[in-house]
């Protein structure tokens, strides 16, 4: 809402909203009017949102238009002797105009014959600094063409007592920094006096002493580098700067001094795929090459204070020469299909790069020290020369992690098979129990060997860890989950359909030996590997990996679980000898029980035997054998629960079925015959005293094994079912 509208007061009723005769609208509010930025649309639309709709607004406003037209009128009429009276006292107006006309036209006519004055002096003196600047130009063209010419004749005088060959090398290498300098003088007055006929004719003249310069710089600068003489060499690189030719210095040096050596070094032989095409002793001797044969050019051209920082013979002529012996003699160094070779061959050429860089590697992460290269800056820009990254594409590191891959990953996969232990796994690792555990500790490791690992491509072989960890917890989890379920089981989980509780143990102990060996010595070394990335970077590895290792230690509730299960379904054999207690308590000549079914004793014969055997012994914790012992003993006895408890239910449905029976007969045969087999027992009762001489049975083994029955949530269900009256609340076995 605008300040305008918001600053109305409150009407106090509907008529109030527009106005009457008496009175202006509150509405009206004539301040808005006189700003500059008065805009009518909002200021109605202010006025419709917070007072009346539009059609209504439309007609007050016309009707407020009307009474202020007849306002007007009336005012006009009322005052009308005072506007008649203002236009008489108006006299000789026009004749006071037309003398106030006279001087002001004069006026007007001296200001333009003044300004025409000003702007015929203005054309002129701009003609005048045209000529005056074109008078310049001509002349700075005259002048650079004469000194272009005393130039190239200079330049032909100096070339041609070059030539005489009477000077020392120091002396010709001097005259031909001199030359160069003279070179770049005659390209700028050249460039200054262009499209003339007295240039292009000077510009052959000039031409033909560059091609003779180009000649005799070429052959001091060679000698002085056969001969090693530091201030030829120092002249000559100056004269490559001065004359703006400084690929042409690298590429001599390349060709005269690096080319040979590559030679010698790196055979010309065809490549049979041997040791041969390793390059760690070819990497050595160019090294030695450098320090005994380029250090002084190096140095020269390193240092700050020559100004020849210009110039790259790192990259662009011993580089350049060593991709280009390698690529036309053992281009099989570059192939990433013998991954060992591969590997060795691409850390010896990154050891190499930053011996060029004057620096010292770990890991292909470089750290400059004083060297060739005086400056951190002068690292990166070697770094971004064109044949250093075509140096380092020749490596597909992608390709080579592919491989890996494929080696590591696919190794895992073919072994996980379920294959009982055998005295080669035993061997091969002394703590793990099954081959499957065996491969996936050596995968692992794999991942971070120093003849496997890639420090560019470390995230990768991050990923494929995690994989690997990932794909041995699906393989476990997979397979039990299968068992469970009865679905259909994936290649790789045909194992658990034989498993034994015990074959479950192994996996249990391996894992807890994986979970162990992950989280103690394989993230210490890949943490010592990795110490030179920051501590962000080392945090998220951590917690990946301690991540991955939480997925896997997941698993074993659900292995336990299973164990407990084939345990239990063992047992539940023996509890189909219940079927017979109820037949034989149903018979009425049968007295009430007084022993235990022969049953009881073989419900936890497998649970004993398992936790007694060598393999739970040797390879479980007494933690891990507590809780598959409560565990077990708790299912099998809900189990137990479920089946006596059905069958005794059962049993009283049947016995009251009967009951009701007899009872009939009994009517329709007299009361003679109602008091026979009173007192005796029901069959139902002897059924509760035999399951309850089952029970304390089963209680007195559930205390041999170290548990008190009562702890036991089933077993006080089952107790309270089939126990009598007057020991029901407590538990005595």
């Amino acid at each position: 809402m605008s300040d305008s509208v918001a600053s109305l007061p409150s009407p106090r009723s509907a008529a109030d909203v527009f106005w009457d005769d008496s009175r202006p609208p509150l509405w009206f509010n004539p301040s808005p009017f006189l700003s500059p930025v008065f805009d009518s649309e909002s200021f109605i639309s202010d006025l419709l949102r917070t007072f009346v709709p539009f059609d209504t607004l439309r007609s007050e406003l016309r009707s407020h238009v009307t009474s202020l037209n007849s306002e007007l009128l009336d005012r006009i009429n009322r005052d009308y002797a005072d506007f008649v009276d203002l236009s008489t006292k108006l006299v000789d107006i026009d004749a006071t105009a037309t003398r106030m006309r006279a001087p002001l036209l004069e006026l007007r006519d001296e200001i333009n014959t003044f300004r025409g004055s000003v702007e015929a002096a203005r054309v002129a003196r701009a003609s005048g600094l045209n000529e005056r600047y074109d008078a310049a130009v001509a002349r700075e063209v005259l002048e650079s063409s004469l000194e272009a010419f005393r130039v190239v004749s200079k330049v032909e005088k100096l070339i041609q007592e070059q030539q005489d060959g009477a000077s020392t090398r120091e002396t010709q290498s001097m005259v031909l920094e001199r030359i160069a300098s003279e070179l770049s003088r005659i390209k700028f007055y050249m460039d200054h006096a262009q499209n003339l006929p007295f240039i292009e004719n000077l510009e052959k003249r000039t031409q033909s002493a560059s091609v003779l310069f180009d000649a005799s710089l070429r052959h001091c600068f060679v000698v002085g580098l056969n001969k090693r003489d530091s201030i030829v060499i120092y002249n000559c690189l100056r004269a490559y700067a001065a004359s703006d030719n400084i690929k042409n210095a690298e590429e001599i040096f390349r060709a005269t001094i690096v080319a040979p050596f590559m030679r010698k070094v790196i055979a010309h032989e065809a490549y049979d795929g041997t040791s041969g095409d390793e390059l760690e002793n070819d990497y050595r001797q160019i090294k030695l090459f450098i320090a005994k044969d380029c250090e002084m050019l190096l140095e020269i051209s390193s240092n700050d204070k020559s100004g020849l920082h210009v110039f790259n013979f790192l990259a662009n002529s011993i580089l350049k020469e060593v991709l280009s012996a390698i690529q036309k003699v053992k281009p099989g160094v570059f192939s990433p299909g013998r991954p060992t070779e591969f590997l060795k061959n691409y850390k010896a050429s990154l050891d190499f790069l930053a011996h060029l860089e004057g620096g010292f590697s770990h890991n292909t992460i470089y750290f400059f020290c004083e060297g060739y290269y005086p400056s951190r800056s002068a690292v990166t820009k070697f770094r971004a020369e064109a044949i250093c990254i075509e140096f380092m594409k020749q490596w597909n590191v992608g390709v080579y992690f592919s491989l890996r891959f494929q080696e590591i990953a696919g190794g895992l996969d073919s072994s996980l098979v379920f294959i009982q232990d055998s005295d080669s796994d035993k061997q091969s690792s002394p703590t793990l129990m099954l081959r499957q555990s065996v491969t996936l500790l050596e995968s692992l490791r794999s991942c971070w060997k120093e003849d496997v690992l890639v420090f560019s491509a470390a995230d990768k072989f991050l990923r494929l860890a995690l994989q690997l960890l990932s794909r041995y917890c699906n393989w476990v989890s997979s397979a039990v989950n299968a068992r469970k379920s009865n679905a259909s089981l994936t290649p790789g989980c045909e194992w658990v359909v034989s498993a034994t509780a015990e074959d479950f143990v192994y996996v249990i102990h391996d894992v807890n030996c994986i979970v162990s060996e992950v989280r103690g010595d394989y993230l210490g070394h890949i943490s010592h590997y990795l110490s030179s990335c920051p501590s962000e970077v080392l945090d998220v590895v951590r917690k990946s990996i301690l991540q991955g290792v939480e997925s896997l230690q997941n698993v074993l509730p659900l292995v336990k679980k299973t164990i407990i299960e084939v345990i239990v379904d063992k047992s539940v054999e023996e509890l189909s000898q219940l079927k017979g207690i109820a037949a034989t308590c149903m018979m009425s000549n049968k007295p009430l029980p007084i022993r235990h079914s022969p049953y009881v004793v073989g419900l936890l014969r497998p649970l004993k035997a398992f936790l007694e055997g060598d393999k739970a012994r040797h390879y479980l914790t007494h933690e891990t054998r507590e809780e598959l012992l409560l565990g077990t003993l708790t299912e099998m006895t809900r189990r137990y629960y479920e089946l006596a408890a059905g069958r005794l239910s059962d049993a009283r449905k049947t016995e009251t079925y009967l009951q009701k029976t007899r009872k009939n007969a009994q009517k329709r045969a007299g009361a003679a015959a109602s008091g026979v087999a009173d007192h005796n027992e029901s069959g139902t009762e002897k059924m509760c005293m035999q399951l309850f001489l089952d029970l304390q049975e089963y209680g007195r083994n559930i205390c041999a094994l170290g548990l008190n029955p009562a702890d036991i949530e089933p077993y006080c269900s089952l107790w309270k079912c089939v126990a009598p009256p007057d020991r029901q609340n407590k538990i005595s076995v």
